[in-house]
């Protein structure tokens, strides 16, 4: 399988290479997602611009990403989604919790406004405090 990796100041994108992301693509994909999670990266953008279909397998590809990002205090966009997996994704009831947007301008530009409200608000205080 190929894709590639696109690493940025906020972000990292993975764009596949394949036009199916199934039950044969998707777990390198989700094994690519841990490593770069493990390495550091909390803000993930999956660039589906090449994919025409997808299946619960991608899906839940995804979904790990949005569990690692969000665990890591960052957030997981998907971009480029064509109308079959968008609907897959309504389908699925998963429409609140993944974050689909139609270009990779606008991942970044969400990524950037997610940090930037971050820096504004400042460490989360704890109960502990």
């Amino acid at each position: 399988m190929k894709f590639t990796i696109d690493k940025h100041e906020r972000y990292v994108m993975i764009t596949p290479h394949e036009e199916v992301l199934d039950g044969v693509t998707a777990p390198k994909i989700k094994s690519e997602f841990v490593l770069l999670n493990t390495d550091g990266q909390r803000n993930i953008v999956l660039d589906l611009s090449n994919a025409k279909t997808a299946d619960t397998s991608g899906l839940r590809c995804a979904l790990t990403a949005h569990r690692l990002c969000h665990a890591a205090g960052g957030i997981f966009v998907m971009c480029g989604a064509n109308e079959e997996i968008v609907k897959l994704i309504e389908l699925s009831n998963l429409k609140d919790v993944l974050i689909v947007v139609p270009t990779a301008a606008e991942a970044e530009d969400l990524i950037f406004m997610e940090e930037l409200e971050k820096e504004f608000r400042g460490p989360v205080a704890t109960d502990e405090e």
